[in-house]
């Protein structure tokens, strides 16, 4: 009689898309492998994207520069202060080399360009052992 060992659950990793354009969300929502396990989280500025990691529903962010309230760098400024432990993705129409510079600077593990498409976001997931 050879017992099971005991096996946690596999949970769905928790991701957050951090747009103020509901377009945005839904096409990066699509980009998204539909056979990646995601428990996705909806921000539609920054104060609501910190709100969400501070939940523990971020472990991995997509994250919009230019939004009202709280801006995209200003978010990636509070995590790095608050000890970044989330795999944070900058999406931005802003593809200028220094706004990239500045927000791979401040914590973010890569940019990408809108509209994000699944060949674009694949090989930054699998670079970091996101998804296969």
């Amino acid at each position: 009689m050879s017992a099971e060992p005991n096996r946690l659950p596999i949970m769905p990793l928790p991701i957050v898309i951090a747009d103020d354009s509901l377009l945005t969300r839904k096409v990066l929502t699509r980009a998204l492998s539909e056979d990646w396990d995601v428990e996705i989280s909806y921000a539609t500025n920054g104060r609501e994207a910190l709100e969400l990691y501070r939940a523990g529903r971020a472990s991995v962010m997509f994250l919009d520069l230019t939004m009202p309230d709280m801006t995209g760098s200003q978010v990636l400024d509070a995590l790095q202060h608050e000890d970044l432990n989330t795999f944070v993705i900058v999406v931005s129409a802003d593809v200028q080399p220094m706004a990239q510079e500045r927000v791979k600077a401040l914590g973010a593990i890569a940019f990408l360009a809108k509209p994000v498409t699944p060949e674009a976001l694949r090989p930054v997931l699998k670079e970091y052992g996101l998804h296969d």
